[in-house]
């Protein structure tokens, strides 16, 4: 196990855990509120412990539906799975959060860096336009004040605050002058990256905000974020080339086979690492006219180099009385892009903004279509609440993660701080 320990909050699936992780850093403690995100945590925490003690069988048979979850977790050590602790980051429950992450200390076990980024609608333009306040309301807004907590208690060396690019204007930029003298009164100082998920080898343009702090008596040499340039290249037909052809609402969220050989860029970011187990690739159901939208949106795309706009539909088509504003509602993922638009947890409600480049298949992507787009591993799965998988759940989970390829990246840049 790596010295350099992390403790990860507002965990959500564990995409910047991951991560963390693959860079070589050991997880105390996931603290997340939503219950299915933590059984995700739990089953990858399971899968991280069967493969460095040797028995990843174990893990494939949980894959193939060999085994239930609970015989899955059977297998682990009762303090990993309580590392991940379910609760909500507030003044209410931290004093509880604090004991069951202090129960997992060993004694003079210190906590190198904290991770992690409160939910992001508070922040988002799109969250706040939709808002009848602009969510000056939110009480998600101040979940920072409750990060600055974990600061003080824990006194890592640095720590990694993520989250949209909203932040920068939220109240207007009051809400950002307030976390840096919070942090400050801490004993933190910090720098402000904005920062680009295709410079990081993800196939998907994604902008974040990432703060990095560091301790008073800690005086790094920061990494370039911004200018960070990875060497992980690809198109984002590489996630597409050896997935099962599916029509919609076909597929299994359990265990399937590949069609072929991975792309190169597939194999090189480590998405597709040797498991021959694929799950999560289902698609949703789609009705008659949604699919005829989406045929024209597709040959738009690919014949024109076109996005649809809504506006331009048949009358019969139309069911949206809004015609001035998400004109752009139905979106082809573009097989021929360097990197795909964002993804966000919306793909959960449809797929109409995420629709599956090739007309053949007429459907919008599959989980873990989207969880490549996301630089998920293949390994990666993703957890309802009392079913084993649950398409709505995984989709959720993938639209609010941090990408693992990113942060892997960064934690690999910081990493070096910490020697």
């Amino acid at each position: 196990m790596s010295k350099h320990t992390f403790i990860d909050l507002f965990a959500g699936a564990g995409g910047l855990s991951e991560g963390f992780i693959n860079a070589g850093f050991t997880p105390i403690a996931h603290v997340e509120i939503e219950n299915s995100a933590c059984n995700t945590l739990r089953t990858r925490t399971a899968y991280h412990y069967l493969k460095q003690s040797g028995n990843i069988n174990i893990y494939n048979s949980y894959l193939k539906n060999e085994i239930s979850r609970e015989e899955l977790y059977e297998q682990i050590p009762k303090k990993l799975i309580q590392s991940v602790v379910n609760e909500g980051i507030s003044q209410e429950n931290n004093s509880l959060i604090f004991n069951k992450i202090d129960a997992q200390l060993n004694p003079s076990q210190e906590i190198d860096i904290i991770i992690g980024g409160p939910p992001c609608q508070a922040y988002s333009l799109v969250g706040r336009s939709r808002s009848e306040n602009q969510m000056k309301r939110d009480p998600r807004n101040f979940l920072y004040v409750q990060y600055g907590k974990y600061l003080e208690r824990y006194k890592p060396k640095l720590f990694l605050f993520e989250n949209v690019l909203g932040l920068k204007s939220a109240g207007n930029g009051l809400y950002l002058t307030n976390m840096e003298r919070l942090f400050n009164s801490k004993g933190y100082k910090i720098h402000i990256f904005l920062v680009k998920a295709e410079k990081f080898g993800v196939l998907q343009y994604r902008r974040r905000v990432i703060i990095i702090g560091w301790r008073d008596d800690f005086i790094p040499n920061l990494p370039d974020l911004e200018n960070y340039q990875g060497n992980h290249s690809g198109l984002v037909s590489d996630i597409f080339k050896d997935l099962p052809k599916l029509q919609s609402g076909e597929g299994v969220d359990k265990y399937c086979s590949y069609l072929g050989q991975a792309a190169n860029y597939i194999k090189k970011s480590e998405i597709r690492n040797g498991f021959d187990i694929l799950t999560h690739h289902v698609a949703r159901p789609h009705n008659e006219r949604d699919r005829e939208i989406y045929k024209i949106a597709v040959d738009k795309w690919n014949i024109d180099n076109e996005r649809l706009n809504y506006n331009d539909l048949p009358e019969r088509l139309k069911t949206h009385n809004n015609r001035t504003s998400f004109i752009d509602r139905y979106k082809v993922v573009g097989a021929d892009l360097p990197a795909s638009h964002t993804v966000v947890a919306h793909i959960a409600k449809d797929g109409h903004y995420y629709i599956h480049p090739d007309i053949a298949q007429n459907r919008s992507i599959s989980v873990r279509e989207a969880a490549r787009l996301q630089s998920f591993p293949d390994d990666f799965f993703f957890e309802g609440v009392t079913e084993r998988a649950n398409r709505t759940a995984a989709f959720t989970q993938i639209g609010n993660a941090v990408p693992p390829l990113m942060a892997r990246k960064i934690a690999e840049e910081l990493k070096h701080l910490l020697h």
